[in-house]
């Protein structure tokens, strides 16, 4: 997967608690097992009218939140179902960057599964970096490595993040790539396992 260092760019108010994966990525997406594509149907619900025309008012059909690359959301962000395509919509629209007081754990699993990093702050610190985010012209900068969010129109706020789910999302290791990683390790692992217990290897009848 694709390295998290820096992002720069827009970011998307949307202040909505509980939005699960329904929400997220629709069922009706779910057909496909490809990570490419879903983006068009990323909150499909809340984005298009039954006719498939945009709804004016929704953030990510307004210039410049639909080239947002950084959503900043609300409480309990990603619940509901468990579907991975929720994180692969939100990558394939441009979506590298969650902000919310709170997520999902699955959905947070998954999100650095696949590249996303997604950052719990306090209520208080996303609100007013939602607030700040309304600003059409308001710039955003995230940095991995130091964990902090920067605006251009307002301050910088730091983050906790897991030092091993930093290390991955920064050497772009997803959970294959982590395995590969230790190839020697697992591979030495087998052998001793192999001359302490040879049953285990033994061929069964």
């Amino acid at each position: 997967m694709m390295p998290f260092t820096t992002l720069a760019g827009i970011a998307a108010p949307l202040a909505m608690a509980n939005v699960d994966t329904d929400m997220i990525i629709p069922k009706q997406y779910l057909k496909t097992v490809r990570r490419t594509g879903l983006g068009a149907g990323l909150f499909a619900e809340l984005r298009f009218h039954e006719d498939g025309s945009e709804k004016a008012d929704f953030v990510l059909n307004r210039a410049p939140w639909r080239r947002a690359s950084i959503l900043i959301a609300g409480e309990n962000f990603g619940c509901g179902s468990s579907r991975e395509h929720a994180p692969w919509a939100l990558l394939d629209f441009g979506i590298r960057c969650i902000l919310a007081p709170s997520f999902a754990e699955i959905f947070f699993a998954n999100c650095a599964n696949n590249g996303i990093l997604a950052v719990a702050l306090p209520a208080d610190e996303v609100h007013a970096l939602q607030r700040r985010a309304e600003d059409s012209a308001a710039r955003f900068q995230v940095d991995l490595a130091a964990q902090t969010v920067a605006v251009s129109n307002g301050p910088t706020v730091a983050f906790q993040i897991e030092a091993e789910r930093k290390h991955r999302l920064l050497a772009g290791l997803d959970a294959i790539a982590l395995g590969l990683a230790r190839e020697a390790q697992i591979a030495a692992f087998e052998a001793r396992m192999a001359a302490e217990r040879p049953w285990l290897a033994a061929p069964r009848a």
